[in-house]
């Protein structure tokens, strides 16, 4: 098998809950559960710090993740989705999972697909446990996919748990309200193991955190605001609270990581962007005019992204946006703002919003129908003058075609 014809099997075997949506949602853990059990449960064999959260995790795991790196450590990290290349999802210091290790892997172990059936993500999550056991790193940074309690993920026995941010979203697998939300997410709160709870999160889902963490004997600490400002190679002020998650996870183990000190998390955190494949959150990927990509897809980002664009200055500011079906469309395009030209567009996925029924929540709002994400982006951008501010976002899928297609 090439790379390339594992990736076709890869996908055309296994379900994928970003491109077909509830069909690929597997509510339990035994598929992975017995992954790991057929490939001797490397998940035991390592250390990991494991990151929930509705927004923020991406980020959270990869400043973590260069902070350890920075300071010496072999560091595995696990995010998703990807945005350009599947391998983005596992890496060791900046470094993608090999083809080569990739395609033995599928070729070795695909019989297993027929056995167990496994989703996408269940296959991807245990290839990653694999690859960070054989190549013996230091530390696993985890970061699940969807919730928390049954997310696949969801097998370690971390040293610490972190939840970043409790939002609605995906209210038909993890509950309508921050209670129901936060009992999902705190599934990752483990047995006499400390959670590091993030900056901001809400009275109503905090005291189900709590609850959670009284259960289990865990300890809770809640990041707090910091006492100065710290340099980030991710940009936008939202990236402070995520640093206050950082610090207060790297104070609960600096008995296990003593190399960590002041000169290496303030490297880590300027270079982040250097030590992971982060990308698409508020990144800049032209300077004159702006461009800017964000991944924001959901009320609680949006609200963020609205935030920064504040804090921008600019002459006339136009927007590519697309979705997908499973989010709160009416209250994000309430949030965007009116003094924008929207090129709206449609994802090549199954779940994405026909663009019709986009077009339809965006009355009032000067709009531009685009037949793709690329297309869109190429059409804004002949409109852009110096002083002009150009947002890619509403969706990974959307940066993602931008990024993979457009022309930089």
């Amino acid at each position: 098998m090439t790379y390339q014809t594992t990736l076709d099997f890869i996908y055309s075997q296994l379900p994928q809950y970003q491109k077909i949506g509830g069909k690929a949602y597997k509510s339990s853990l035994k598929n992975i559960e017995a992954l790991c059990k057929m490939l001797g449960n490397p998940e035991r064999k390592i250390k990991t710090i494991h990151i929930a959260g509705t927004n923020g995790k991406g980020s959270t795991s990869s400043l973590l993740a260069s902070v350890l790196t920075e300071s010496g450590y072999k560091v595995g990290l696990f995010t998703s989705p990807h945005l350009i290349d599947f391998r983005e999802r596992i890496t060791i210091d900046r470094q993608m999972i090999s083809e080569r290790f990739v395609v033995e892997f599928v070729a070795k172990y695909k019989e297993l697909v027929k056995e167990i059936q496994p989703s996408f993500f269940e296959w991807t999550m245990a290839l990653g446990f694999y690859y960070f056991e054989k190549k013996k790193v230091d530390v696993a940074v985890i970061e699940t996919g969807l919730g928390g309690r049954l997310d696949s993920s969801n097998v370690v026995s971390p040293l610490v748990s972190v939840i970043t941010t409790i939002g609605i979203e995906h209210t038909q697998y993890l509950g309508n309200t921050l209670k129901e939300i936060a009992f999902e997410k705190g599934g990752v709160i483990k047995p006499n193991k400390p959670v590091i709870i993030g900056r901001g999160v809400e009275k109503e889902a905090l005291e189900e955190l709590k609850r959670l963490a009284v259960l289990n004997n865990s300890k809770v600490v809640i990041a707090s605001e910091n006492e100065q400002y710290y340099e980030s190679g991710l940009l936008g002020e939202i990236q402070q609270y995520n640093i206050a998650t950082v610090l207060a996870v790297l104070n609960e183990v600096k008995p296990i990581f003593e190399a960590v000190n002041d000169i290496t998390i303030k490297k880590g955190l300027k270079n982040v962007t250097k030590n992971t494949l982060l990308r698409g959150r508020w990144e800049l990927i032209d300077q004159t005019p702006r461009i800017i990509a964000d991944i924001a897809h959901n009320v609680q980002a949006v609200e963020e992204i609205v935030k920064q664009l504040e804090n921008e200055k600019f002459d006339n500011l136009s927007i590519v946006w697309g979705m997908v079906e499973d989010k709160d469309i009416e209250k994000v395009v309430g949030l965007l703002p009116d003094n924008a030209t929207y090129y709206l567009c449609e994802p090549k996925i199954n779940r994405a919003m026909k663009l019709e029924k986009l077009a339809s929540f965006f009355k009032g709002k000067n709009i531009v129908l685009c037949e793709s994400c690329v297309m869109a982006y190429q059409q804004s951008k002949k409109e852009l003058k110096t002083e002009d501010l150009l947002l890619i976002s509403g969706s990974n899928f959307v940066v993602s075609e931008v990024l993979e297609g457009g022309e930089w």
